[in-house]
């Protein structure tokens, strides 16, 4: 009988020291100035002012991963994207206090070894902290057989950021009567109520990832992994675009919609309301809601129904924001202001 190797339990140590050479060009391609360079070192260090002389800075961080998006990437085979979701989902959120993104560490958990996978997950990692201006800091693999079965992982991500204590963005003492709510577009489906996404178009349609959408123009693969936005260029155009301390609140639209994650940043007695006609969702909403029978309400209630990130700012300068935040594919609007209602506790109204 031969001896218990560790290769004999599931992690071939050979095959991760393979996968392990390829991921430090991934990594340096996203070095900042703040990056100290350390090899081989157990923790990743940042100089933070190596970037400015900061005040009074405040260090604001992020965690979250990419769902059950991962199991389409899986039927799809494809894997350099769902890293650009994993940053996005992070330093979406440290941006709606006003952060600039400094550095990013992932988490990779797989059932075996396998180098190409690796790869290309870390690829998209770093592609999404090229998108960011975040440095890849470094992460940690972990090859788990007894967890997940030969072919699955998970993916969680964590974002660091710092914003001048006198700069944060907090809706809750910010935000005043009038203000514009200014709706800036998602790609699609970001990476939220993919449970609900998989169930109408897998089991209930029986569609499969390679058939095609005619009314998108694309396959049900392309139109489900489409990567989540990550809105750093866009909420830095929004700051230069607004008068000085005029970026009032930033909502990151995810599980939950508009209304649940609107409220978060508004302050009591206030009421935000959205006029219903004042933006057309993208047309992968529509087909989905048909696709699976779903009522808008709950489209409504699970999904950011094409609007990634709402902006509240003085009414003066809405339309500069829009115009600043704004591309030729995803152009923001305003999609209505801020009242004030007689209940303490602040809420979300849609009008038609």
């Amino acid at each position: 009988m031969s001896d218990l190797t560790y290769r004999s339990a599931g992690v071939d140590l050979e095959l991760y020291e393979q996968a392990m050479q390829k991921l430090p060009a991934l990594m340096k391609r996203t070095f900042t100035p703040g990056v100290m360079d350390l090899p081989g070192g157990f923790a990743g260090l940042f100089r933070l002012n190596a970037l400015r002389q900061w005040q009074d800075p405040v260090l604001v961080s992020g965690t979250d991963g990419v769902g059950t998006k991962i199991k389409v990437a899986i039927h799809c085979g494809r894997f350099n994207t769902i890293g650009i979701d994993l940053v996005a989902m992070c330093v979406n959120d440290c941006l709606c206090l006003g952060a600039e993104p400094l550095f990013f560490l992932d988490y990779i958990a797989l059932g075996k070894d396998d180098p190409q996978l690796l790869e290309q997950l870390v690829s998209g990692v770093s592609d999404g902290c090229q998108q960011a201006g975040a440095a890849l800091l470094g992460g940690e693999t972990a090859i788990m057989p007894d967890l997940y079965a030969a072919g699955d992982f998970d993916m969680a991500g964590f974002c660091v950021g710092v914003a001048e204590r006198s700069d944060l963005v907090d809706g809750r003492y910010r935000v005043h009567i009038g203000d514009a709510l200014i709706g800036v577009p998602s790609s699609g489906f970001h990476s939220n109520g993919y449970s609900l996404v998989r169930k109408a178009v897998f089991s209930h349609a029986g569609l499969q990832v390679t058939d095609t959408i005619p009314q998108l123009n694309c396959t049900v693969g392309d139109a489900l992994l489409k990567p989540t936005r990550i809105y750093a260029a866009t909420v830095s155009a929004a700051r230069t675009a607004a008068t000085p301390g005029g970026l009032h609140a930033i909502a990151h639209i995810t599980g939950g919609g508009i209304a649940d994650n609107l409220v978060r940043v508004l302050p009591d007695y206030c009421c935000a309301v959205i006029d219903r006609n004042s933006w057309q969702p993208a047309p992968v909403f529509p087909w989905l809601q048909q696709l699976g029978n779903i009522s808008e309400s709950e489209m409504f209630s699970v999904f950011n129904m094409g609007i990634g990130m709402i902006f509240a700012v003085p009414q003066e300068c809405a339309h500069a924001v829009v115009q600043a935040v704004s591309t030729p594919e995803y152009p923001a609007a305003i999609l209505g202001s801020v009242h004030k209602q007689e209940q303490q506790e602040p809420s979300v109204e849609f009008r038609s």
